[in-house]
């Protein structure tokens, strides 16, 4: 077992395999009250650096997965009417500026343009929260951190981070883990064996290579950990390569077909 496994497991953290000096940077920045931005492709562990960090800070964790349809309301709050009157009730946005906290937006590119607005006076030195619908400007505590992520292989021209947003956090970027490490999260994720955990490591890095070819995206690590969670628990490992791995990439029939294929040699089989 590594010691990173070993001290995760000693202070009852997530585990988490470090890919540099995040941990260390994180930690800076927030002692510093400064806003992170994470990037990195889908499934890469970004997610769980997060987590991670909240329990090695003892702060409470509010995730927003955004989406096209996430407004600023919907992190900031809104007035809902109930027992005949109208009560204000807070985002989680708003609920981590008053209690501190790390509040996380997951794929942040994916929500509003009017989110950016929100989230502005959070990124500089003012740290406020200006809430017009109730004349309130909250103070972030000393504990609170805003942290946003994306992936840029899904940027476009509408969907981009504008500089001038970048600009305003510090930023770390993640890739997929070496494939020794990768083994290790799949040791300590599931109960498959390593030399299983070797050959899917093998085949998930193979996949990537795909990628900008016949793939949108290469196959994640939490692809991997879904397909060696399916074969730990007795699974075929080809149908689990297949259910984990090879139909969340791709929808079409061929693409499938070519991809099984490469499953198939690695398990030595033409099933």
């Amino acid at each position: 077992m590594s010691t990173v496994s070993q001290l995760n497991q000693a202070e009852s953290l997530p585990f988490y395999e470090p890919q540099g000096h995040e941990i260390e940077l994180f930690m800076h920045a927030y002692k510093h009250k400064l806003p992170v931005l994470i990037k990195g492709p889908t499934g890469c562990g970004k997610t769980r650096f997060i987590s991670y960090m909240a329990e090695k800070l003892g702060l409470p964790l509010y995730t927003v997965a955004c989406h096209d349809d996430l407004s600023a309301p919907d992190l900031v709050g809104r007035h809902l009417i109930g027992d005949g009157e109208t009560v204000w009730s807070d985002g989680p946005l708003t609920r981590a500026v008053r209690t501190g906290g790390i509040c996380y937006l997951d794929e942040v590119v994916e929500a509003r343009k009017d989110t950016t607005v929100v989230i502005h006076p959070l990124t500089d030195d003012r740290r406020i929260l200006p809430i017009d619908r109730t004349g309130e400007t909250l103070q972030a505590p000393d504990n609170f951190m805003l942290v946003v992520s994306y992936n840029p292989g899904y940027q476009n021209l509408l969907k981009g981070m504008k500089p001038s947003t970048r600009q305003r956090f510090v930023s770390m970027s993640f890739d997929y883990l070496p494939a020794a490490a990768e083994v290790e999260v799949l040791l300590n994720e599931t109960a498959v064996d390593k030399a299983m955990a070797e050959q899917l490591v093998i085949l998930g890095n193979g996949l990537r290579q795909l990628k900008d070819q016949d793939l949108e995206e290469g196959a994640s690590t939490r692809l991997l950990v879904y397909t060696a969670t399916l074969i730990s628990t007795g699974f075929d490992p080809v149908q689990a390569c297949r259910a984990g791995m090879i139909e969340p990439l791709s929808d079409d029939p061929d693409t499938i077909a070519g991809l099984m294929e490469l499953v198939q040699a690695a398990f030595g089989r033409a099933d």
